[in-house]
């Protein structure tokens, strides 16, 4: 048998295994399977060496297109922020940088103090009064929401406004669907509910930008005694009033904002927090803070509520990882910048964004839409934060491609919602410089 390079049992510690478990050969173990199916024919290209692979890998890398190397003006549930470097500092020390859920968490007081910090600036930051210790992302952190939503109820009915993220949306079906409970999308115009409804589902801003008013969205909820379920992009609540504030039940969303790199997709962190009433019913993981015998603070895990942990009836979710680490980013994130620090990233947003759409507005072919929807005669445009709607004289796709010719990831294609229309946005990230690149490329391309 051929030496492994990275299995290194000799020829006589193999023979030792195979004795220890009465078989002769290593092809006993898969008598089992039929002759025609244990060594299929396989149609791979020679070995190659571990300097040419990386060569190989290194190539395939060079064909992503970046932000930092192209301008960026994608969003759509996923943004480009600044990242401080005080976050990768902070979370690439040894003792955080190992964390994972402690299974004798006490003895992991360095991760529990994070987590607990964590809890308590989204707490700050979305208005609630309890939050744990994350989920897996925004999508299904909306989706566990629902779920809990349900239990406090006792109502097998859950509402989602036509303006949340269509991703989003899928999640919360997939998770709803094997529980029998009923999804329903409701329009944001006029938004009904039945005595059936669990919960009231809001995207805040929502998917194409705009700022809902929550306020109204929190009476037709609580006019059916359903619950009102907001989630949030947490740099918008930098500069807007927080959900909590609005009577929300549940606040939900993705910290991926707050000092977590785009990294092609993940992993990232959901944030989770609800009101003080429903802490029993919350997913996921609690930390608490306590005194020792000695007086000296110490930190616990309050609240497990996964089936592992419990009787499976008393289980409330089955999450089975906290994202430490990437909590740990956002808490860094946050506590770096501060009130003030965060605002002022929200401001930049705003400010360059709205610079943005005015730019491409004045381009001949093009209409900017605050929220996907046009500007009546005499009425004002509804609020947004960072992202917009361009309605296109060129299809999105063939105006991306064109962008990308100019080293610029253009905005991503909503023409299934609107037509002709792309959703744009803009963070601190983007240069004036990028942006009037961008609003001359589009103007070259409706040429």
């Amino acid at each position: 048998m051929i030496q492994h390079s990275y299995l290194p049992n000799t020829e006589a510690q193999r023979a030792e295994m195979l004795r220890a478990i009465g078989v002769g050969s290593v092809e006993e173990l898969f008598s089992d399977i039929p002759v025609q199916f244990r060594n299929p024919t396989l149609d791979l290209p020679p070995a190659l060496s571990e300097m040419e692979l990386l060569q190989e890998l290194a190539a395939l890398a060079e064909e992503n297109l970046t932000p930092g190397d192209y301008a960026c003006f994608l969003g759509g549930g996923v943004y480009r922020h600044f990242v401080p470097s005080i976050v990768g500092a902070m979370v690439s020390r040894g003792e955080l940088l190992t964390s994972y859920t402690p299974y004798q968490p006490e003895v992991s007081q360095g991760t529990l103090q994070a987590t607990y910090d964590f809890q308590t600036l989204t707490c700050l930051l979305t208005g609630m009064e309890v939050a744990n210790a994350g989920m897996y992302d925004g999508a299904t952190a909306l989706a566990e929401a629902a779920l809990m939503a349900c239990r406090v109820t006792d109502r097998s009915k859950v509402a989602v406004l036509d303006t949340v993220n269509p991703r989003y949306r899928e999640v919360v079906a997939s998770y709803t669907a094997p529980q029998g409970i009923r999804v329903v999308t409701v329009s944001s115009d006029h938004p009904e509910l039945d005595q059936e409804t669990a919960c009231l589902l809001a995207q805040y801003p929502t998917f194409l930008g705009a700022v809902p008013d929550l306020g109204a969205c929190e009476k037709v909820a609580h006019s059916k005694e359903a619950l009102l379920v907001v989630s949030a992009y947490p740099t918008a609540l930098g500069m807007f009033k927080p959900p909590g504030e609005y009577g929300a039940d549940i606040v939900t969303g993705e910290s991926q904002p707050l000092g977590v790199a785009l990294s092609y997709g993940g992993p990232y962190v959901g944030f989770f927090a609800c009101r003080q009433r429903f802490l029993r019913q919350m997913p996921g993981r609690i930390v608490g803070r306590t005194v020792d015998t000695r007086g000296r603070p110490g930190y616990v895990l309050t609240l497990q509520t996964r089936e592992q942990h419990i009787r499976r009836e008393g289980a409330t979710s089955n999450i089975c990882t906290s994202e430490a680490l990437i909590a740990t980013a956002t808490a860094v994130y946050l506590a770096a910048l501060g009130p003030r620090g965060l605002r002022q990233v929200a401001e930049l947003c705003y400010q360059k964004a709205h610079y943005a759409a005015s730019l491409i507005g004045q381009i001949s072919g093009y209409a900017i839409l605050p929220g996907g929807r046009a500007v009546e005669d005499g009425s004002s445009a509804q609020p947004w934060f960072n992202e917009f709607v361009a309605q296109c004289p060129v299809p999105p796709g063939e105006l991306n491609r064109r962008l990308r010719e100019h080293r610029i990831l253009g905005g991503l294609d909503v023409s299934d919602q609107v037509p002709g229309g792309m959703l744009f946005c803009v963070t601190e990230t983007n240069s004036r410089r990028e942006i009037e690149a961008l609003a001359a490329v589009l103007a070259e391309v409706r040429g």
